[in-house]
């Protein structure tokens, strides 16, 4: 018993008992996930630098090479490595338990790691010049796969021992009742990322066998189907995994609680049941796919998990505005003026709703429907969407998070609080107008994943 105590910390100002073997594995993935999120944010600037018609930055190999990285480092491994110091954080920090087996944690840690570096150097080397979707026939290194195999191994260990902390912590008694909502919306995100890995493990080992001469050939259209049950849902992971963190800086800013978990709960529950069902929009333009199956997946089924976002775009503001009166807060909107808008973590949280919600969320449901993606497919619509909804919401709550992460896992004052307090309004600004603007220009015709647009001016208009 005294080395368990040991091995805990408690927090001056929280109260929350943090385990120390949690703590370190914490501080690692979320220091790695920002290195990452630093490589993919340069590579970005670059691609952007050669879509100028004016500049044209780089040759067009160098920029499909970068858009390969960019997308991979950006989409794969700072969100999925954050997640990861996310996961430890709410199962084991939150439910002030012990982590389960830390050294498999650092063994998945070590498994993630090898592999990001080694697909980075693929990439940069130009052997995977194959673009974030690596459709066939366009064929990587063989090391390219199996570097993304390797992370996704690290990542489903990582999942599982967050699965068991929270089981041992049940067994334990460290909470009664039923879970933390931060930490039930973590393991929505941990369950379809199950599913999510199991995919791609479908989808990249016979693509690797392929690479390597042991599979003679891949049907570019069943990949397709198998890679989007990988691509569409890793996006889902994000948006459970960011709806708890929003609800976490809610409760952090203004000490706000749900009007009733069991809503938001059944909110969380129908990501798990019908999420995965909107990955058909990525196929629409497919003709294997049969029009009765794209209609009734567009127009039906992926209806229901955005009813899940719906009911936490109330929830959570509602939240909000009760926790604020019961302050003594009176007037219409006295709540909304007089919230802690220089405290960064709220700042994050509200910036990145508005971004996800009216400009993504909206976006996607629009751009899902069959008839309309027909249009905008390939378009610079689509990645304006996800942009907004991965860099505008999954990012920034990730960053509004860290403002409090750091401290307490480090024990050290956040250095530039100034800087901190406006950080999340620059980010916001910046990743409006480049969403807005990639809506507009894709709306006016100009295509996604080509080095030089200079004359598209001709095609203005046609869609």
């Amino acid at each position: 018993m005294a080395t368990e105590a040991a091995s805990f910390r408690t927090c001056p100002v929280t109260g929350l008992k943090v385990h120390l073997p949690a703590q370190n594995l914490i501080i690692a993935n979320a220091v790695t996930a920002v290195v990452a999120l630093l490589v993919g944010g340069i590579f970005a600037i670059l691609i952007a630098l050669t879509r100028v018609p004016a500049i044209k930055l780089l040759p067009p190999e160098l920029f499909y090479r970068l858009v390969t990285a960019h997308g991979t480092d950006m989409l794969v491994f700072w969100i999925v490595f954050f997640e990861v110091a996310g996961l430890y954080f709410g199962g084991a920090v939150l439910l002030n338990a012990r982590m389960v087996k830390p050294r498999l944690g650092w063994l998945a840690y070590a498994l993630m790691l090898i592999g990001a570096i080694m697909a980075n150097i693929i990439m940069l080397a130009g052997k995977a010049d194959v673009m974030f979707t690596a459709y066939p026939p366009l064929q990587a290194h063989p090391l390219f796969y199996l570097g993304v195999i390797l992370f996704a191994v690290g990542a489903l260990l990582a999942i599982s021992l967050f699965m068991a902390t929270v089981l041992v912590a049940r067994a334990e008694r460290k909470y009664t009742g039923s879970l933390p909502l931060v930490t039930y919306g973590l393991l929505v995100a941990a369950i379809i990322g199950i599913f999510t890995l199991l995919a791609g493990a479908v989808a990249f080992v016979p693509t690797f066998l392929w690479s390597v001469g042991l599979i003679p050939s891949m049907d570019p259209g069943i990949y397709r189907v198998v890679f989007w049950a990988f691509g569409h849902p890793a996006q889902q992971v994000n948006l459970a995994a960011t709806i708890a963190v929003w609800y976490a800086l809610a409760t952090l800013t203004v000490g706000a609680k749900p009007l009733n978990e069991k809503v938001s709960r059944f909110a969380f529950l129908l990501y798990i049941l019908f999420i995965n069902l909107g990955s058909m929009h990525h196929l629409l333009v497919d003709p294997a796919l049969g029009t009765a199956n794209r209609i009734v997946n567009t127009s039906y089924f992926m209806y229901l998990a955005v009813v899940g976002s719906l009911i936490h775009a109330y929830s959570i503001p509602a939240a909000i505005e009760v926790a604020q009166r019961k302050k003594g807060i009176t007037g219409l909107f006295g709540w909304l003026a007089r919230a802690p808008w220089g405290e960064p973590g709220f700042a994050a949280m509200v910036v990145g709703m508005i971004i996800f919600g009216f400009i993504g969320g909206v976006t996607g449901v629009i751009q899902g429907n069959d008839q309309i993606n027909l249009v905008v497919h390939n378009t610079l619509r689509v990645p304006g969407h996800f942009h907004a909804t991965v860099v505008g919401g999954t990012t920034l709550a990730f960053m509004g998070l860290t403002y409090y992460l750091l401290p307490l896992m480090t024990q050290r004052q956040l250095v530039g609080r100034k800087w901190a307090q406006v950080q999340p309004y620059i980010f916001g600004a910046g990743i409006t107008l480049l969403a807005l603007g990639m809506l507009w220009a894709g709306t006016m015709g100009v295509p996604r994943r080509t080095a030089d647009v200079s004359g598209v001016a001709q095609f203005a208009g046609a869609n």
